[in-house]
């Protein structure tokens, strides 16, 4: 259990934000290597290419390390989506396969699934959310039915909108049996919660560094297994080109070594690189699964406090622990909702939280005290009633 840590982040007393799987405010160190990084480019003499060599490659070494890879596999992206895009153009797809995805899955990871059966004839098979939120049972069951027709398996650890957990074991140990590639979108798990892409032996891995790698946008990475180190980039420039002899106008063709080949142009980012480094460096120094052996009694709470009140909560075993969603219950057989504008109304009181397909999605962190929670009721109390 780790205490809290308020105090490394520059939130108002009186400000309750639950909203962390949407983004995290950044920590008081992220923020002044940022302020520096501005620095540099604002007297760009001061600009010494060594030294953003050397930052990009303990940035990758440090994400490494929290997803149980190694530098050769991480390349540093702008985004998930980005991500997935660079899987999709290494992973073959043939007429009548089928990529699996969730109902209701974040879109980063959808949109590029539909373009790739449309193009190359396969089909998107998507899991139906199910009524016991045991997603597992639910993707397991539907891999049995595809079979070896399964191509692609592009899944998250856990649901974006509430939490409901997938164990992704589980589900690779089922794609190797058939062949099928395993692609996970970690954005909402990645820097919170144990990942060991070794272990899973995935293909791919990608994860946004502004939600909980506590980041600034802008700044992804892209988990790349080694049987991939030879694939195709979604870009060619300078850096992912091995120097030449002949300096850099007699234009190799060969791309870099391992995943680096996957960096996106201007990936030194001068102003990025540093505040990612700096929040990576403070995540390492927790550990992810200290965060969620932290979270997990906070969201717990939340949880028993909110079917206290009637509300339709996941069970504690079925979902994350740094994540927890919750909506009315039906009334008379009747179907009930939040408020339209329940989100906002929380928010005039200073409590920051979002609505997710239905649900008010609650996700805190380290800065968030026990307090906080009973404050976050209190405030709802009234809307409860409405």
């Amino acid at each position: 259990m780790i205490a809290n840590q308020r105090h490394l982040f520059d939130i108002p007393e009186d400000l309750i934000w639950l909203n962390c799987a949407s983004r995290t405010p950044l920590l008081k160190s992220v923020r002044e290597a940022g302020h520096a990084g501005v620095d540099r480019k604002y007297h760009p003499w001061t600009i010494d290419e060594g030294v953003r060599h050397a930052e990009a490659e303990r940035v990758r070494a440090l994400f490494a390390g929290l997803v149980g890879a190694g530098p050769d596999d991480i390349a540093i992206q702008p985004s998930a989506a980005y991500g997935i895009a660079t899987a999709a153009a290494n992973l073959p797809l043939a007429r009548g396969q089928h990529v699996l995805v969730l109902e209701g899955q974040f879109p980063s990871n959808v949109y590029v699934w539909q373009d790739l059966v449309r193009n190359g004839g396969g089909e998107i098979t998507t899991v139906a959310r199910p009524a016991d939120h045991d997603w597992t049972a639910a993707v397991l069951g539907a891999m049995d039915g595809l079979g070896e027709s399964l191509a692609i398996a592009a899944l998250p650890p856990c649901h974006w909108t509430d939490g409901t957990w997938v164990d992704l074991t589980l589900v690779a140990e089922a794609c190797h049996r058939v062949g099928a590639a395993l692609v996970i979108d970690a954005t909402q798990s990645a820097g919170v919660m144990a990942l060991d892409a070794s272990a899973l032996d995935a293909d791919f891995i990608v994860a946004a560094g502004y939600k909980w790698l506590m980041g600034p946008y802008t700044q992804s990475f892209l988990y790349a297994a080694p049987r991939h180190h030879e694939g195709r980039p979604l870009e060619s420039h300078f850096y992912n080109h091995p120097g030449s002899a002949e300096g850099p106008t007699a234009y190799p063709a060969a791309f870099t070594d391992g995943a680096r080949r996957f960096d996106m142009g201007q990936f030194m980012n001068l102003i990025n690189l540093p505040m990612v480094e700096q929040a990576l460096r403070q995540i390492s120094e927790w550990t992810p699964d200290a965060i969620q052996q932290t979270l997990a009694p906070l969201t717990s709470r939340i949880a028993a406090e909110a079917r206290d009140r009637g509300l339709v909560c996941t069970a504690d075993d079925r979902r994350v622990g740094h994540m927890v969603g919750f909506g009315p219950s039906l009334r008379n057989g009747t179907k009930r909702s939040w408020p339209g504008d329940i989100v906002s109304r929380l928010a005039a009181e200073n409590v920051h939280v979002s609505m997710r397909a239905g649900v008010l999605r609650i996700s805190p962190h380290l800065h968030t005290r026990d307090d906080d929670v009973t404050r976050l009721f209190d405030v709802l109390a009234p809307h409860l009633r409405d």
